[in-house]
């Protein structure tokens, strides 16, 4: 079908025998009774008067199925409704048709084109990636943003989520990463998959990634805040699905980008509240846990066979609190984080990334010699041990006055200053190798004075700092 929003014609399979026991209808749920050989994520279509509508069986219960209906149960009435089960799981088409296409959560086209094909079908639920079969992560992921790459480096087949407030611009940072990152391997890809974002958010996403999208080398996935809450929770599956596909079956690097998470799970919330299910800490339901898990750990490197998924997913801590459900089981399932700082923004500085409580559990895999620089590691050490020694000196300075310092004191306030402007500030739209960010980084280290630098060799502070001085005094 064309880009009307309605579901592509595989979304549902092949129907069967039609239902008219429709027995009751709670919000977007449908309770069917009278069903027989129904099994769970089996795929439905419900004919009303006005046409079909498409749904998913979340539920059995002896011979009743609850259906979630995509498109809403407004205006259905109990004895005017067929509902017919397709016999499989929902399952899409995978292959490179994906490339360069804009869907909705359920694969419909939005970008006016035809409905997306692909070599064979697969179920959209997926699985985690069996422990046996994983190769351990290595070879960066470099995204163009300093304060990533050269501090909390994401690494091939990582996950490493953003943890963000809101009205901070995570999202900006979430599409300027999918624009910009690179790796090594012979082939790139990009699925970017948006959940309960507003249509302004949808458009500046769009717009934004225009150029990669174009290009072939990415796949948009939209689900807007007034889509279904059933949608929602289907877009990161199916972005999953389609990137798993790239990965393991093209060979390529694919990077899943998943904005915003916790819009995911409020999604989940409400679908276990229509189904009356015991809710747990904060009216989520009790398996919040093992469903994040459940697409997190689809992310990886397979033994023996090339390509790679990357996830990163990117979430907005409520009130700021990382005590949250949503974060704190995140950080369970995930390999570090990258956080974002209200303080930060407010002095200007983009992406306002709170260095010292981000952290990437896999940096050792992916950077280093023979991967990234051999200067890489111990530069990432001495800046962030230099930046948290700043923020005792900020401190001190707020109680007694900055004149009062000492030397060493005021030249790592200094350092933080040129820190801060040199390396972790940056434009939205500005893309930064690592080799200009490791020499950024080197030119701020070259404030402090020499017996500072602890964590960094003789060789590699007379090899490096003598060009950096030389920007400083430039600067």
């Amino acid at each position: 079908m064309s880009g009307d929003g309605r579901a592509p014609s595989w979304a549902a399979g092949e129907p069967r025998v039609a239902h008219c026991d429709v027995q009751a209808i709670r919000g977007p749920l449908l309770v069917v009774g009278g069903v027989d050989g129904v099994g769970w994520d089996e795929s439905a279509q419900v004919a009303t008067a006005e046409g079909v509508r498409h749904g998913l069986v979340l539920e059995l219960d002896g011979d009743q199925a609850t259906v979630q209906v995509f498109e809403g149960t407004d205006g259905l009435v109990p004895g005017a409704i067929e509902v017919r089960f397709a016999g499989s799981p929902l399952r899409v088409p995978v292959g490179s048709g994906w490339l360069g296409r804009v869907c909705n959560g359920r694969g419909a086209p939005l970008d006016g084109g035809p409905p997306v094909t692909g070599d064979r079908l697969e179920p959209v639920a997926g699985w985690p990636m069996n422990p046996v079969d994983r190769d351990p992560p290595h070879e960066p992921v470099l995204t163009g943003v300093s304060a990533i790459d050269a501090l909390t480096t994401l690494v091939r087949g990582q996950k490493l989520p953003i943890f963000s407030v809101a009205g901070l611009p995570h999202l900006a940072l979430a599409t300027q990463i999918a624009a910009q990152a690179t790796s090594a391997g012979t082939r790139f890809r990009v699925v970017f998959a948006a959940m309960g974002l507003t249509h302004a958010d949808i458009a500046y996403v769009r717009d934004r990634l225009e150029e990669r999208t174009s290009s072939g080398e990415l796949v948009l996935i939209l689900n807007a805040a007034d889509d279904p809450a059933i949608e929602r929770i289907l877009t990161p599956r199916l972005a999953l699905t389609v990137a798993e596909h790239l990965a393991f079956d093209d060979g390529a690097d694919v990077l899943v980008v998943l904005s915003d998470m916790t819009n995911y799970a409020e999604a989940v919330r409400e679908v276990s509240a229509a189904r009356r299910e015991i809710p747990a800490r904060r009216g989520y339901p009790g398996y919040l846990y093992s469903d994040l898990a459940s697409l997190y750990e689809r992310c990886g490197r397979v033994r023996d066979r090339d390509g790679s998924v990357t996830i990163v997913p990117v979430l907005t801590m409520p009130a700021g609190d990382i005590t949250h459900p949503v974060p704190d089981l995140t950080g369970y399932i995930t390999e570090g984080q990258i956080v974002l700082s209200p303080e930060i923004a407010a002095r200007g500085v983009y992406p306002p990334v709170d260095t010292l409580g981000s952290l990437s559990r896999l940096m050792r895999h992916g950077a280093g010699e023979g991967r990234t620089r051999d200067d890489h590691l111990d530069v990432a050490a001495q800046v962030l041990a230099a930046l948290a020694r700043a923020r005792q000196s900020a401190a001190l300075a707020e109680l007694v006055g900055a004149a009062a310092l000492g030397e060493t004191d005021r030249s790592y306030l200094a350092y933080r200053d040129v820190l801060e402007r040199e390396l972790l500030d940056q434009g939205d739209a500005e893309s930064r190798s690592l080799e200009e960010t490791l020499d950024r980084a080197w030119t701020a280290l070259a404030t402090l004075p020499r017996q500072e630098l602890t964590m960094l060799s003789p060789a590699m502070i007379r090899a490096h700092l003598e060009r950096a001085d030389e920007e400083v005094d430039d600067a």
